[in-house]
């Protein structure tokens, strides 16, 4: 009996198992789908880790910048290449920007003094920037903290510094003056660039791009001194192109001068040739109009002479006999030759 009834027990027992395991199997299983949520749970977790921790690795270096990589506050590694950089995440290691970029600043008005003695207001502008090399960047770190505004600070202190320096080896004229050419504007700007270029890449690792005047002005005594001086130097010029001006006038009127005397002299020269030749001309014709026909010759030669010697207001008083007067009456003149000794007295009266 009982054996039986521990049989028949076990039967119970087996049969109850059996008909909740068949309950459970109905339902889904849920063991298993309990692990397999938990381990899609776990994934998903360990995804965003992992997300996290690169989103916390990658450093993004853009195009004018680079990143200087630190170690527990120590500077490690410089990245200047422009990309996607990877880093232990923060705490261990952090990144600092730092600008690369063309910067500009500007002094304001300085006064300072030239070679010779005047003031003059000065303002310079300069262009600088960080160079892209890692042992420029670090110095320009330990230099200003990474700080533009304080770099440009201390970049306008050396550039008043400077003026003074350079303006000291220049004169006023070579700055201000009506003559282009003597202005010398770009060996004073380059004078001033050298002197602050290398002090500014020794002592803060910046490079200068350019330096130049922005501005030029000139206070009131000194404006003053450059205005008489500028107008002492136009009346200079202008007495010295009056000179110049009189002396070619001088000589345009020497060489006049001798021009016209040796025109005239030549003129008298050909004159009294010419004159020559004619005497010489008119004796050969009377030679030859004597020899041809003497009374003739005669004749028109007492016809010429009473055509001098009497004008229209002349009254004569002369023997008509008496040569030459004696055509008049004879008409003819005496065949024989005149005779030696003066003419017979004539009486000439003219009113």
């Amino acid at each position: 009996m009982f054996h039986a009834h521990s049989h028949d027990d076990h039967d119970g027992s087996h049969g109850h198992d059996h008909h909740g395991h068949d309950h459970g199997h109905d339902h889904g299983g849920g063991p298993a789908t309990s692990r397999l949520g938990f381990a899609w749970r776990v994934g998903v977790g360990v995804a965003v880790l992992l997300a996290a921790g690169l989103t916390a690795a990658a450093i993004s270096v853009p195009a004018g910048q680079a990143i200087v990589v630190t170690r527990f506050g120590a500077p490690t590694r410089i990245l200047t290449e422009p990309g996607l950089h990877w880093r232990i995440p923060a705490p261990i290691e952090a990144s600092i920007p730092v600008d690369l970029r063309l910067r500009t600043t500007s002094t304001g008005l300085q006064d300072v003094g030239t070679r010779d003695g005047l003031r003059v207001l000065m303002q310079a502008y300069v262009a600088w920037q960080v160079p892209n090399d890692p042992a420029r960047i670090a110095q320009f770190i330990r230099a200003v903290r990474n700080d533009p505004d304080e770099a440009a600070r201390q970049i306008r202190s050396f550039v008043g510094s400077a003026l003074q320096v350079t303006a000291s080896s220049f004169d006023l004229a070579d700055l201000v003056n009506t003559d282009p050419a003597a202005i010398r504007l770009p060996a004073f700007e380059q004078r001033l660039r050298d002197q602050v270029a290398t002090s500014l890449l020794d002592g803060y690792g910046i490079t200068v791009q350019a330096v130049g005047l922005e501005r030029l002005s000139l206070p009131e005594a000194t404006l003053a001194a450059t205005v008489g001086r500028m107008r002492s130097e136009r009346e200079t010029v202008a007495a010295e192109r009056t000179a110049e001006g009189l002396r070619a006038a001088a000589q345009i009127r020497s060489d006049a001068a001798r021009d016209a005397r040796i025109t005239v002299a030549r003129a008298r020269t050909e004159a009294a040739e010419i004159e020559a030749a004619s005497r010489r001309g008119a004796a050969d014709i009377n030679a030859r109009a004597y020899t041809s026909d003497p009374q003739l010759y005669l004749l028109l030669r007492s016809l010429d002479t009473l055509q001098t010697i009497i004008g229209a207001n002349t009254r004569l008083v002369l023997l008509t006999d008496a040569p030459p007067f004696n055509v008049l009456t004879d008409g003819t003149a005496a065949p024989a030759a005149p005779q030696p000794g003066p003419p017979p007295p004539a009486a000439i009266s003219a009113k």
